[in-house]
């Protein structure tokens, strides 16, 4: 990569700061349609972002080819020019960072044998429920190399590998849904997730309807993390708290949930998919603690916004591409409190929801249907729940988080338990 270091002395004649975001991976997937592979596909893909910083104008532009590297500048700075100046006091000076990666799997095949052999699993453990017929599913396993290099002399590069799966089943009108992921081959459980979606489907057949009222329910770690996604996360955003659309701006030091409970970000958690020791734009990483014992103690910024703000970057960028600019994010949100068994006292158990994406991140007030809900009866599950919703408002939800599961998962770049809460309003029949 010595086209990088050519790059720069070019673009250090033209502006005042220039940072160079590099990526490159390959990718094998497969998709199930039914028990049979309807589509396998690999991908090798690589590109670029160029972003320039001169006067506190910002310019970028991206490519696919780093043979095109001054065709991008030259748009880059072109930009820039034409950028509205803002607040900037530059991008980060190198530090003397570990080398190591912390998910990173060098013996990971990047082929469709794996692909193909995680099909099978997931497969395999579906056909102990005969009942539940799978009807979509797929697998992919990946690796890629991302690297930061800016004119202050930062150069970091870390490798990352991914295994992921899914298994849609249908028994009769219900249906189940589960996945898996992982960096690590050996971290993740093919059969178990095949199980659990043809399980769903068929436990959930035959659901009994539930009178409206206020019942304790049991959120899993996939449907606590869509609802945090949707509603909570977004608050945390520096972005949104200089712009106003956050609920939790001016709040910092009061009670935001339940006593004992904790949010962060944990960059360096070992065995994470998310673990990085820089963020998106070349920053050290470290925790960054939201909430802490349930009071708010802080938010989220990239380089950009804590300038606007008067602040340091929490070293919160993350990118969804290499065509992509960095924006706040998080690497490992961890939920966080004291432990104990959920399942001992009647509760609703609802293993995910739909419809969390319409929520209002503003008011917190959302509404969302149960998918395969549970009684809970004698510390396991007993019969299903038809058609019920729940509703109310996610900020004064996390207020009545009653326990937290022993249990955690990692459900996308969310790390968590199933959470137990409070009176909670279920509209039903």
């Amino acid at each position: 990569m010595a086209w990088i270091e050519e790059l720069f002395r070019e673009g250090e004649k033209r502006v005042g700061e220039l940072e160079v975001y590099w990526f490159s991976g390959t990718s094998v997937s497969a998709d199930l349609k039914q028990r049979r592979v309807a589509l396998c596909s690999s991908s090798v893909e690589t590109g670029m972002c160029i972003r320039t910083i001169d006067k506190g104008r910002i310019g970028s532009s991206s490519t696919n080819d780093p043979r095109q590297w001054q065709a991008c500048l030259d748009a880059a700075v072109a930009g820039g020019r034409l950028a509205t100046p803002q607040e900037w006091k530059g991008l980060p000076e190198p530090a003397a960072l570990p080398e190591t990666d912390f998910a990173w799997d060098p013996t990971l095949a990047i082929e469709p044998a794996t692909a193909q052999e995680m099909l099978d699993g997931m497969l395999d453990g579906a056909s102990g429920y005969p009942d539940a017929a799978v009807t979509s599913g797929g697998a992919g396993v990946a690796a890629g190399e991302v690297t930061i290099a800016n004119s202050h002399g930062v150069r970091y590069t870390s490798r990352q590998s991914d295994l992921s799966i899914s298994l849609e089943t249908i028994s009769g009108q219900s249906t189940g849904y589960e996945f898996d992921h992982a960096w690590e081959k050996g971290l993740v459980d093919p059969r178990r997730v095949g199980k659990r979606a043809a399980c769903l489907a068929s436990r959930s057949q035959g659901g009994k309807d539930i009178p409206s009222g206020e019942y304790d329910i049991i959120l899993s770690p996939m449907a606590f993390a869509d609802l945090l996604s949707g509603i909570f996360v977004p608050a945390l955003s520096g972005r949104n708290v200089l712009q106003g659309r956050s609920k939790l701006a001016g709040k910092i030091g009061e009670a935001v949930a339940a006593p004992g409970i904790s949010f962060y970000d944990d960059p360096h958690r070992p065995g994470a998919a998310g673990s990085t020791w820089f963020d998106a734009e070349g920053t050290p990483t470290r925790r960054l603690d939201f909430v802490k014992d349930g009071i708010l103690s802080g938010f989220a910024y990239d380089l950009k916004t804590a300038y606007r703000a008067g602040l340091q970057s929490t070293a919160s960028a993350i990118r969804g591409g290499f065509a992509g600019l960095p924006a706040i994010g998080h690497h490992n949100f961890v939920v966080d409190g004291k432990r104990e068994a959920l399942f001992d006292e009647p509760a609703i158990y609802v293993h995910g929801v739909v419809g969390a994406h319409t929520a209002n991140p503003l008011s917190g007030d959302f509404s969302v249907e149960m998918s395969n809900p549970f009684r809970v009866r004698d510390g396991e599950l007993a019969e299903p729940v038809r058609g019920a919703m729940l509703t109310g408002n996610f900020f004064e939800l996390l207020g009545n988080i009653e326990a937290l599961g022993t249990k955690d998962r990692a459900v996308g770049s969310y790390i968590l338990p199933p959470v137990k809460i409070k009176k909670t309003r279920v509209i039903g029949k």
